[in-house]
């Protein structure tokens, strides 16, 4: 899955979308996944990150064209600088730009990726069926629109 920075940008698939800050695409309908939105909202005191619920088009859209297509969102996303992260790689690069403490989940990166991914891909797999699923997809609180992406 690699691709050139800002390669969604030249997908006609992909809609614009404001790209300048780092932004977490996450699933809407788990409770794990809306859970960690909120974490972010709580805890990125700089106002780092932007997010996408993966349902939205624009979601859809970045989802297909990482090639992670489908409604089974078992990855969040982490696109910044037109890069994009995935599994535990993009999780802990979204717990370092929390500042500290949070960035100490860097030390995750003494694992083989290998070990990591293994572990994410057990949580994300079995994550609907520990934490449950909402009906409804994720809406922030009126107070976060500006940190999120509609659309």
């Amino acid at each position: 899955m690699t691709q050139f920075p800002y390669s969604y940008r030249t997908d006609a698939q992909v809609p614009a979308f404001p790209d300048e800050k780092p932004i977490i695409v996450f699933d809407g309908h788990c409770v794990l996944c809306s859970g960690w939105a909120n974490f972010v909202l709580r805890h990125d005191k700089r106002k780092t990150y932007r997010l996408l619920a993966a349902q939205s088009p624009i979601g859809q859209a970045l989802y297909q064209h990482y090639g992670l297509g489908g409604d089974d969102y078992q990855s969040n996303l982490l696109i910044q600088d037109g890069t994009v992260f995935i599994k535990s790689e993009g999780t802990i690069r979204m717990f370092r730009g929390l500042g500290w403490p949070w960035r100490a989940v860097g030390l995750l990166r003494a694992l083989p990726p290998a070990w990591r991914d293994w572990l994410y891909d057990g949580l994300a797999r079995n994550r609907l069926r520990w934490f449950g699923s909402q009906d409804s997809c994720y809406l922030p609180a009126p107070e976060d629109l500006d940190r999120f992406i509609v659309g």
